[in-house]
């Protein structure tokens, strides 16, 4: 199931609202198609995403733990997957 979040563009006004958290994220294109889910500290993965241009939209969901963010990533990719 993909994250209950809106896409947001990727550019420096929202990865600066990025929250400094655990979480899972994922990377999107300008239509909406997934082409990425990851897990880490949001702030500090969306800034490299942004520097690398890997993707055109994000959207993203903080977690409690590192735990909880794996299980995400599992499952969106589970997804991805199928």
């Amino acid at each position: 199931m993909p994250l209950s979040k809106h896409w947001r563009d990727l550019d420096r006004e929202t990865v600066a609202r990025a929250p400094d958290r655990i979480g899972v994220y994922e990377l999107g294109d300008d239509e909406g198609t997934v082409l990425a889910v990851e897990s880490g500290v949001l702030a500090d993965e969306l800034k490299t995403a942004l520097a690398y241009g890997d993707g055109e939209r994000v959207r993203w969901e903080a977690t409690g733990s590192r735990d909880r963010a794996a299980e995400l990533v599992a499952d969106h990719r589970e997804r991805l997957e199928s």
